[in-house]
């Protein structure tokens, strides 16, 4: 008899590379706050550290400038060449014309205190988390650390950039809003559950070290991982989609089905939200930006920019002709200035850097990845890596055995990604649906049956992907015609980094149509885009996913409670994880 899981016990937490998201599953909305840390320094002469929103190492190259500026002209043409709605091209605004109004622009002062105040310091002895480290003064004694970076650990050779420091960085955002926010003691988690979300490309060193943070660190009852694109599709509703998910700085693609992410159309481009906000940033600059004080590298500033990204920038094509703009600059204990802006195509160009990413000016780093295979780790055995070899084995001693040539000759003709052909027997997975994802059957009929293993390679892309080229890339690497077309009937945009962004449904839609096979453009009735699913805010598809995952009654077998955990470890993740370990 399995005992009943009271919902409000079970925390859903989806961490990410600026928000962390979490919330009770009964909770209608989770709490969301910036996923950093700021630590007070031990000793009066230790140097300060801080890791800046906006900065990214990339953007810094020589060739970083002549990139921007080629990839510009790119999309001047791209906006240009499509006409609006009404048949018409569209006005550029020159840039002189820009250029000459925002230089006579001066600020005017509206109120002599902002409202807004500086982090009270004498309250904290040690640490501040979330918006209370973002208004720290700068000359406050603290360093500054996310976690996250690019959907992955925030590891770097600089101070808090080791996995230990990362991991306690993470328990205390965490425990401190779990405390705090959703008022639960760190005592009473051993009568909680958790329900973690982690990429869809995941590290499996990360992985491990996260579950030993729930369980053993922070010391929940029990915990399931499962992967961010799966959630998305719980949470819209749907049972298969092609899901984009653009982050602040990663954007992931995938095809779902049935609740089983393709490992082989998984993608992963290292650009997001921030990188559109740079863009932005520049071209404000370009066109002399009335708000001279403005340091990218200042958190204040930084948060205004995005605030001015959020607001003003669009994907759409009927949006023509220059704009007069107000914005608002306020700092805590100090008067809030109005500036006019005036813009042109600027709102419009730095949003389409999702689709030429050389836009961004990255130069010298690699922005596009795919599922690494599995290195091994030595707290698991009898990982697939031990499978592999000793069906090896099994197969050199089987090819001397008469009667066995057929199925012999069948493993060894296979495609290449089917690396091994395993007997049904040595499989011991608890969970049917990573059976479904991991094995496929021959459709020959000797007898044992046998079952191959598809295993993506290391092996990554080269050049940096458009969203639209990533999303046809993801749907071109399904295993069939039939689920390429499910895949084009539903494309779910999730994440703060253009799904906001007005325009942007037609906009994707029309590049995936121009773009897609003549043959899918036949058989396919119509290219669905869907950026607000059941009208969810698209930020929240993937933790609302997450509480649903709660509610269903097959969630009660992919429970790892605290003692396995402690007595397994990995073993018992591979063997009761929902998706291919």
């Amino acid at each position: 008899m399995v005992e009943p899981i009271q919902m409000a016990t079970i925390v859903v937490i989806h961490p990410g590379s600026y928000w962390l998201r979490i919330g009770r599953a009964t909770d209608t909305l989770p709490v969301t706050i910036p996923h950093v840390i700021a630590r007070r320094h031990k000793a009066n002469a230790q140097p300060k550290y801080e890791d800046k929103i906006l900065n990214r190492e990339g953007i810094l190259h020589k060739d970083s400038q002549t990139q921007r500026e080629q990839a510009l002209r790119m999309v001047d043409q791209a906006i240009w060449s499509r006409k609006t709605s009404e048949g018409l091209r569209r006005h550029t605004t020159p840039l002189q014309q820009v250029q000459a109004y925002n230089d006579l622009v001066t600020p005017q002062e509206l109120d002599e205190d902002s409202g807004m105040k500086w982090t009270d310091t004498n309250t904290h002895v040690d640490i501040a988390v979330g918006e209370e480290a973002l208004y720290l003064k700068q000359t406050e004694q603290y360093s500054i650390h996310w976690p996250i970076r690019h959907g992955h650990f925030n590891l770097h050779p600089g101070p808090g950039g080791s996995m230990t420091a990362v991991l306690q960085d993470m328990e205390d955002i965490w425990g401190n809003c779990l405390q705090k926010n959703l008022n639960i003691p760190i005592k009473d988690l051993k009568h909680y559950r958790a329900i973690l979300l982690v990429p869809d490309i995941y590290n499996r060193q990360h992985v491990k070290e996260l579950m030993n943070l729930l369980m053993i660190r922070l010391g929940f009852g029990a915990a399931i991982v499962h992967q961010e694109s799966v959630m998305a599709t719980f949470g819209c509703g749907v049972s298969s989609a092609c899901v984009v998910d653009i982050g602040d700085q990663k954007t992931s693609v995938c095809c779902v089905e049935d609740g089983i992410s393709h490992r082989n159309t998984r993608l992963c481009m290292t650009y997001g939200g921030a990188d559109i906000t740079r863009t932005f940033t520049w071209l404000l600059e370009r066109a002399h930006f009335p708000y001279h004080e403005c340091q990218p590298e200042k958190t204040m500033d930084a948060l205004l920019l995005i605030t001015l990204k959020e607001t003003f920038c669009h994907l759409d094509q009927d949006f023509d002709g220059a704009s007069l703009l107000d914005f608002h600059v306020s700092y805590p204990n100090q008067p809030t200035l109005q500036y006019q802006l005036k813009l042109g195509d600027e709102t419009f160009q730095a949003p389409m850097g999702v689709f030429y990413p050389q836009l961004f000016g990255v130069v010298g780093e690699k922005m596009v990845y795919t599922q690494q295979r599995n290195q091994g780790d030595p707290d698991d055995i009898h990982d697939e890596l031990y499978l592999l070899q000793t069906q090896s084995q099994q197969q050199q001693s089987t090819k001397v055995k008469p009667g066995n040539s057929g199925t012999n000759e069948c493993a060894i003709n296979q495609p290449t990604e089917a690396v091994t052909v395993l007997p049904i027997n040595q499989i011991n997975n608890s969970s049917s649906q990573s059976q479904n994802d991991l094995l496929h059957h021959h459709t020959e009929e000797t007898p044992p049956p046998a079952i191959s293993r598809r295993i993506s390679t290391s092996q990554s892309l080269d050049k940096p992907l458009g969203l639209d080229q990533a999303i046809l890339h993801s749907i071109d690497c399904c295993s069939s015609d039939e689920t390429k077309k499910k895949m084009y009937s539903c494309i779910i945009v999730l994440g703060g980094g253009i799904s906001l962004f007005q325009g942007v449904t037609d906009m994707l839609q029309h590049r995936i149509q121009s773009k897609m096979p003549p043959s899918f453009r036949r058989a396919v009735e119509k290219v669905e885009v869907i950026c607000k699913a059941k009208d969810l805010d698209p930020r929240l598809n993937c933790w609302k996913g997450g509480s649903v995952l709660a509610c269903l009654d097959t969630t009660q077998e992919l429970w790892i409670r605290q003692r396995e955990w402690k007595k397994y470890g990995l073993k018992v993740l591979r063997e009761r994880s929902p998706f291919v370990w």
